[in-house]
């Protein structure tokens, strides 16, 4: 029944949409996420949303623990619609469920003993943990890190903006995976919810279509 839904929902995108749809879904992965941790300015996290769709990271998590802002859809540039956003309170509640779904927990840090981005195992599932602009990741991130990432830099600078430092690592780390024999893709069950989501976004008045689908086919 799901299944005809989705395929009549597709009859309302033309050809080259649903096209689109089903090469981005193959590129998608869950193999590795993001987490945003108390980042005050709101620019930064869409950006960084924004970061997340373009190499294809399917999840954001943002922590919100000091500062609750929502996401500005304009820096963004629609990318809500595409990325799976995911708000917590807690630093310790994230960082429990990322651990508890099989993911290693990075802490993207200059610290004097982080593996440098190039030398990184791509392998396991990795959460990367992006602080606040001005003090970085909390003491709960970093010791509860199982490992720690920086970017090499040569200049007089020692930080990077984090929209900037999310962008050069998903680069570096999406890039790796790809050439890899990881196993990174999507489960067909989660194209298929997310396809399902996609469609729901994208066509006007969705609800109602579905509703009288689900009349219509009620009666057969």
């Amino acid at each position: 029944m799901e299944i005809e839904l989705l395929k009549h929902l597709q009859t309302y995108l033309t050809e080259h949409r649903n096209t689109r749809f089903q090469k981005v879904l193959s590129e998608r992965t869950r193999h590795f996420t993001v987490v945003t941790e108390d980042v005050y300015q709101l620019h930064n996290t869409s950006a960084v949303m924004r970061t997340c769709d373009v190499f294809g990271i399917q999840d954001l998590h943002v922590v919100e623990e000091k500062v609750s802002k929502r996401i500005d859809k304009e820096i963004a540039m629609g990318a809500q619609k595409w990325v799976d956003f995911k708000r917590y309170s807690s630093i310790k509640e994230c960082i429990k469920n990322l651990k508890s779904s099989g993911y290693q927990i990075i802490a993207t840090t200059p610290h004097e003993n982080s593996t440098m981005l190039h030398e990184f195992d791509v392998s396991n599932k990795s959460a990367f943990f992006f602080g606040k602009e001005s003090d970085g990741l909390s003491d709960t991130v970093m010791n509860a890190a199982d490992g720690f990432l920086k970017i090499p830099m040569y200049g007089f600078t020692e930080s990077l903006n984090i929209s900037v430092s999310a962008a050069i690592i998903l680069q570096s780390v999406v890039s790796k995976l790809k050439q890899s024999d990881i196993n990174w893709q999507l489960s067909e069950e989660e194209k298929f919810e997310i396809e399902m989501q996609w469609l729901k976004k994208t066509i006007k008045a969705s609800e109602e279509i579905i509703e009288r689908y689900n009349v219509e086919n009620s009666k057969t």
